[in-house]
């Protein structure tokens, strides 16, 4: 049965990771898929996966904090299946002194998480209110609620992108549009966090990162809630994690 749903997952890197994992398991669910990232292989490849599967997918390259770049995204999931579900899970993280930090790295942070998640938000919400139905997710993180020594970029931004999360849910939520906040505390056990420290997986023991499965099973669920119990923010952690 061809998909009459589309799913919008931005910020598609890796297959072993968040953004791969959630269009899969949209795909899993009859949605066709459409994959955003700023790497071309990356997005190809999640894509042929998805439909080596037998799902629907196409891949999209460019960058949702540029306004058009936004814009042509939800107007191409939007195209031949009706848009469901946005998922922004764009942008990437930085360690700085506050003395060395630079200005165009604390607003290249803002401007991939904060400003891309207000613009695809925005352009998703044009679409989906007229219809009076559909979900706007956004990937968060501790850092959204709180400011860590050396990483005031990335606190800063996802602060922000947090209180754009909580302003939309409150404006849209009326108008049958479900946005959630899902703060991820603690390492995710992909290619970004292992790549750079395989070690991890063994010191953490088992489960001790989090599962990039686990997190997109928890976007599905958030989708399928019932209005009359819809959530605005949830937390997800490994067992061990101290919080």
């Amino acid at each position: 049965m061809a998909a009459k749903h589309t799913a919008l997952i931005v910020g598609v890197g890796a297959s072993e990771g968040v953004g791969a994992a959630t269009a899969r398991r949209f795909a899993r669910e009859g949605f066709h898929v459409a994959v955003v990232g700023r790497t071309a292989a990356k997005v190809d490849e999640v894509a042929a996966e998805i439909r080596a599967a037998g799902g629907s997918a196409e891949a999209l390259v460019g960058d949702a904090a540029v306004e058009a770049d936004a814009a042509r995204f939800v107007a191409a999931a939007d195209a031949q299946n009706t848009l469901l579900v946005v998922v922004q899970n764009a942008g990437s993280n930085r360690r700085d002194s506050i003395l060395e930090l630079q200005r165009a790295d604390f607003e290249q942070l803002w401007r991939e998480h904060c400003l891309g998640g207000f613009l695809i938000g925005r352009e998703a919400a044009r679409r989906m209110v007229p219809r009076g139905s559909g979900s706007i997710f956004f990937t968060g993180a501790s850092g959204s609620l709180r400011g860590k020594a050396g990483f005031a970029a990335f606190a800063a931004a996802k602060a922000g992108l947090r209180a754009v999360a909580q302003s939309m849910a409150r404006e849209l939520g009326p108008r049958g549009i479900h946005v959630a906040h899902v703060v991820v505390d603690g390492g995710i056990g992909g290619a970004r966090l292992l790549g750079r420290a395989p070690q991890l997986r063994d010191e953490r023991g088992p489960d001790g990162l989090l599962s990039y499965e686990a997190i997109a099973d928890t976007y599905w669920q958030l989708h399928a809630q019932h209005r009359s119990a819809w959530t605005h923010e949830i937390d997800l952690r490994p067992w061990i994690e101290s919080f």
